[in-house]
């Protein structure tokens, strides 16, 4: 004989049906989904503040970046040029100084390369190859993408050649060159000055044309670059200008250096 009170779901005690709670872990699943899609919502909303975070500048790619500080720093040239220009208008009002003490600080500006040039110059235009090239002369193996791109060791040896030649002033794109200037490449981007550029690379020098020519052919590191521009593609021109004038340098003239940190005694 049975006992009914031990009967599933027909006790006289008013207790409900066993299985009617049972635990059910889809139900808890989904709660937990719905709980974690509300967080997204709520720091994605609290992080935009109001503002497409698509475009914050934090987001950018670090490319865009560069090119902004580029073109900030450009901004900082011009404007540190006016002022420059400025003081040493109000110096030569009255500063003081004989004729002598201004023609010889004349001199070491001009050696310094802050004030302007005049001459005759030539312009050298180095450029990537074609993204298509292939070995246009026999015996030669087909192209390496480092072959047609160019490196930081092109514009030096143009750089180098200019000086070697007896240029009076070189400038590098929109940049005056000083003695601490530092042509440097990244891939096949240059970095001058704070300042980033893309090819093609135009140098412009103020000298005697015919010696700043000769300079170039006879470099080895140029009759070197010569070859990648006869048998893969590699921009190479040079120009005469005529009678030009060279801006001189209006960036900072300041040494920054590293410094050691000192140590707690």
């Amino acid at each position: 004989m049975s006992n009914s009170a031990d009967s599933p779901g027909t006790g006289t005690t008013g207790s409900a049906p066993v299985g009617r709670y049972r635990f059910r872990p889809v139900r808890v699943l989904t709660v937990g989904v719905f709980a974690l899609a509300g967080l997204i919502f709520f720091t994605s909303f609290d992080t935009a503040k109001g503002t497409n975070i698509r475009t914050d500048t934090s987001l950018l790619k670090l490319s865009d970046l560069i090119q902004e500080r580029s073109r900030k720093n450009g901004e900082l040239d011009e404007s540190n040029a006016a002022l420059r220009d400025d003081v040493e208008t109000l110096a030569e009002a009255d500063d003081g100084s004989t004729k002598a003490e201004d023609e010889k600080l004349a001199r070491l500006e001009e050696e310094a390369g802050t004030q302007a040039v005049k001459g005759e110059a030539i312009t050298v235009t180095l450029n990537d190859a074609p993204p298509n090239a292939t070995a246009k002369l026999p015996g030669y193996p087909e192209p390496q993408p480092d072959y047609l791109v160019i490196h930081q060791q092109d514009l030096q040896a143009v750089v180098n050649a200019l000086w070697e030649g007896g240029a009076q002033g070189i400038k590098v794109m929109d940049q005056r060159l000083i003695s601490t200037s530092a042509v440097r490449c990244v891939g096949n981007t240059l970095i001058l000055q704070g300042r980033v550029y893309s090819p093609p690379y135009k140098i412009q020098a103020v000298g005697d044309p015919e010696k700043l020519q000769q300079a170039l052919a006879d470099s080895q590191a140029i009759q070197n670059y010569m070859v990648y521009v006869n048998v893969y593609g590699l921009g190479w021109k040079v120009t005469e200008d005529g009678t030009v004038t060279l801006p001189g340098y209006s960036g900072t003239v300041d040494l920054h250096y590293a410094k050691p940190v000192e140590q707690p005694e």
